[in-house]
């Protein structure tokens, strides 16, 4: 669960990190159009239920491992750009994705 919760947290941060720049690449194999399709079901302020499925998508294609080592930044742009970190951490889960075992 801790790992789903920080594997969450930090695709959260690499979604905002990546809707404040102009022209990003891939990143762990998504687009900032890819991040930016879950970042409504991750926001603090009026969040969507559940994380749509063109969002599902994006994350069954990424490199969820390369996404793990960029965990330990997650904290600070979540907070800085409004997400809850509960729907953060809960996105994979609700996608129904499995997370590499060594994403501690």
């Amino acid at each position: 669960m801790a790992k789903t919760q920080a594997l969450a947290a930090l695709l959260i941060t690499i979604v905002v990190a990546l809707a404040t720049m102009e022209g990003a690449h891939a990143i762990c194999g998504m687009a900032n159009e890819d991040f930016k399709l879950c970042q409504p079901a991750a926001s603090a302020t009026d969040p969507t239920d559940t994380p749509s499925a063109e969002c599902c998508s994006a994350l069954g294609k990424a490199d969820l491992g390369c996404i793990c080592r960029y965990k330990g930044v997650a904290g600070i742009w979540m907070r800085i750009y409004h997400i809850d970190p509960s729907r953060a951490m809960a996105l994979p889960a609700k996608c129904g994705l499995t997370m590499p075992s060594n994403c501690s």
